[in-house]
């Protein structure tokens, strides 16, 4: 993957932040948001679909969980993140609805969401819309990293849900 830098530039953590990446896979990007949040003195969760092999030995302290079936939702505490990755898992998940309710309760107000998956798979406008209708703010389509399509998005403070 090239641009990794300018990916990294999307986030703007803080001591204490609390940074999630869902995936079906640990890659570049996974070690890149872990050591973003090591040298931030934050914590970085991640949440792997289907690939309990993963080699984790350069994650010691990622907080890991796993799920195995594309129809479940993973879970966290409401308003424990300040950001969401969902990485090669967006288009995959039998329950989207499910998969943007989970996020939104989970992350924090004005914290951020990044649906990132394989060019050509994402039906951008659709996902927007879909962004929107829960509660999702100010997405954009942004074709920073080769070979993948990312859509950001933020949870704003006392819009639609509230929560």
């Amino acid at each position: 993957m090239s641009n990794l830098q300018q990916f990294l530039e999307l986030f703007n953590p803080h001591p204490g932040n609390h940074y999630m990446q869902v995936t079906t896979v640990v890659d570049e990007t996974t070690h890149l948001l872990y050591d973003l949040m090591q040298n931030k003195d934050g914590e970085f969760s991640l949440v792997l679909y289907g690939n309990t092999d993963a080699n984790l030995q350069k994650l010691s302290n990622a907080k890991v969980k796993y799920v195995d079936d594309f129809t479940k939702p993973y879970k966290a505490l409401p308003r424990s993140n300040d950001a969401i990755v969902l990485k090669d898992i967006f288009y995959q998940h039998k329950n989207k609805a499910m998969i943007l309710k989970t996020a939104y309760t989970s992350l924090a107000n004005t914290a951020e969401i990044i649906i990132m998956e394989k060019k050509g798979l994402l039906d951008i406008n659709d996902t927007k819309e879909m962004l929107e209708k829960f509660e999702f703010r100010a997405s954009n389509h942004i074709d920073l990293i080769d070979g993948y399509d990312l859509v950001i998005a933020k949870k704003m403070h006392m819009w639609g849900n509230g929560l």
